[in-house]
């Protein structure tokens, strides 16, 4: 660890070497944070972490490149050893490393390429988060940015495994969230729309100029920053626009049977009126209530 810390931030942004990852370290440094830029090196590729690196310093920031790949034996360790050796600490991460995969209904998916997806998209992040905690408890700002997708909100027909990961993404960060809801460590999830190589026929014409990788980024920039104040929220953005999501659930009503009448389904699946709920413990406390006060009584 360097003997002296840099008097900023210091933000780590996995898979940074182009698309939204380039976008949310530049847009990091923009705001005045130090970036470790992670991309591993492919074979016979060029470095891009080391250009973007290269692009900050042009503009007067501070970075320094890492080349893990995120999914390697002792990877997660090894990335927060180079934030430290670089900058002598850590606040922030952007889990933005992820795998799509090829489009295929599930029982046409291997295996093997559904264990792969998860690899990359959910059990790396949750070790990099591992080796990271300890720096994030001392940095007085500590800030955990997830990079999910409406993938994991809804679900894209073809990406199970895909869609998977990133919500287990959301359900992981929830979690994180309630357990350091003490402390200044705040846990976030940002799904962005955006014209990459992975979404490029989606986007087209004036519609990709709108959501470009850095239309997505300043928001990213804010929740892995010390000025954020969210806490526990998923948030979507895409060209400069942005919005919060949730899990919602209706009133309800009384199910009784055999059999259940189709009335009282109808009733327990209006969504009128929606509420969200802080954590699973505020949702079944909820719910209890409703269920003994149905009950009266009979309770």
């Amino acid at each position: 660890m360097t003997s002296s810390p840099i008097d900023r931030p210091v933000v780590l942004v996995t898979g940074a070497g182009k698309g939204l990852g380039r976008a949310f370290a530049v847009a990091c440094a923009e705001a005045g944070m130090a970036v470790v830029v992670n991309n591993r090196i492919r074979d016979g590729q060029p470095d891009t972490a080391g250009d973007v690196v290269a692009e900050i310093q042009a503009g007067g920031g501070k970075a320094c490149a890492d080349h893990a790949d995120i999914t390697a034996p002792g990877a997660a360790d090894a990335m927060v050893t180079t934030a430290l050796e670089a900058f002598g600490r850590l606040d922030g991460l952007i889990l933005n490393a992820g795998l799509r995969g090829e489009p295929a209904r599930f029982e046409n998916t291997p295996a093997e390429t559904f264990a792969d997806i998860m690899a990359v998209n959910f059990t790396a992040q949750a070790e990099l988060v591992r080796a990271a905690l300890p720096a994030l408890t001392e940095s007085p700002a500590g800030r955990i940015l997830f990079v999910s997708s409406s993938a994991g909100l809804y679900g894209i027909g073809g990406f199970t495994p895909y869609s998977a990961s990133k919500g287990a993404l959301m359900a992981f960060a929830g979690a994180l969230a309630q357990e350091h809801r003490k402390g200044s460590i705040r846990v976030n999830v940002l799904a962005p729309y955006a014209k990459t190589r992975m979404t490029d026929e989606a986007f087209s014409g004036a519609l990709g100029a709108l959501f470009s990788p850095a239309a997505a980024a300043p928001l990213a920039a804010w929740l892995a920053g010390p000025g954020a104040t969210a806490h526990g929220d998923i948030w979507v953005t895409g060209g400069n626009w942005a919005r919060r999501a949730a899990m919602m659930e209706g009133e309800g009503g009384p199910v009784a049977g055999p059999p259940v009448s189709a009335g009282a389904v109808e009733t327990a699946a209006s969504l009128t009126p929606a509420r969200g709920f802080p954590g699973a413990e505020h949702a079944f406390a909820d719910f209890a209530k409703s269920a003994v006060a149905a009950h009266g009584d009979k309770s």
